[in-house]
């Protein structure tokens, strides 16, 4: 099964340019080079346009914008390492830019392993730049005017709904499930998704709550909004929260289930 991926914050700074900060170029030259940047249609092309921001302009006022952009296409070429280091690269240029620790908190999350020698480390940064995030988030300003204050709320909503998502996945790797549930509801009240809602039933199947995993696994697959590789997920886990509910009401069944990795799908928001 395919893994679920936050495009979100991309896709959306894509479509509402204003979402980020926008000092004025300093010159047409470089005013040029952002709109390649904004208009670049495909993760190369908007990868090889960051790149000419950042050398042909060295002292640009939109460096962690550019910076920010690169490490999202390289997301979207499923480039972890190069990611982690342009994101990196985008909260040292701006400390509070909580685009960019959303970002490496669901990375980062998302490529941790049961059995990483460095898991928890890599859990504590997922903690770290999605709690930093979260901080941030409430008292950030409107960065355009032109923004209507629905899309910046539903900007913010989106952005903390993903940190609660990362937080939960981390959860999810320590086997806290108790706590990954919590998250995973945060992250729903903040923003409705079906992606959130399987990993909701997930945690309640290894947790041991057969009917709860049940229950949301149905709200899925009878979900207008949910797409049919995450219906197809949720039928599966279905089927197994039904298998291991069953293998649990025999104790002197030897051949319960162990419990198996949480579900993965690909989501791509538009």
């Amino acid at each position: 099964m395919k893994r679920i991926v936050l495009r979100g914050a991309l896709a959306l700074a894509v479509a509402v340019p204003g979402l980020l900060a926008q000092p004025k170029p300093k010159s047409k030259a470089e005013f040029d080079a952002l709109q390649v940047m904004y208009n670049a249609q495909t993760p190369d092309a908007r990868i090889a346009a960051c790149e000419t921001v950042l050398t042909k302009f060295a002292d640009t006022e939109f460096k962690a914008v550019a910076l920010y952009f690169e490490a999202a296409s390289y997301d979207q070429k499923r480039d972890y390492e190069h990611t982690v280091v342009f994101a990196e690269r985008t909260i040292e240029a701006d400390p509070k830019h909580y685009q960019a620790m959303i970002l490496l908190a669901g990375v980062i999350a998302q490529h941790t392993k049961e059995f990483d020698l460095d898991r928890e480390e890599k859990l504590a940064k997922v903690e770290k730049y999605a709690n930093g995030a979260l901080i941030l988030i409430p008292n950030a300003a409107k960065p355009n005017p032109a923004l209507t204050d629905d899309q910046w709320a539903g900007a913010k909503k989106d952005f903390t709904a993903q940190a609660h998502v990362a937080l939960g996945l981390a959860a999810m790797a320590r086997k806290k499930y108790d706590v990954a549930e919590t998250e995973f509801k945060s992250a729903l009240e903040s923003k409705p998704d079906p992606a959130t809602m399987v990993r909701l039933g997930s945690s309640y199947s290894l947790d041991g709550k057969y009917d709860d995993a049940i229950a949301q696994f149905d709200k899925v697959m009878g979900s207008a909004d949910a797409s049919a590789p995450v219906k197809q997920v949720a039928q599966a886990e279905r089927v197994r929260a039904f298998q291991k509910k069953g293998a649990a009401a025999k104790p002197d069944n030897p051949a319960a289930p162990a419990n198996p990795a949480p579900p993965q799908v690909e989501v791509k928001k538009p």
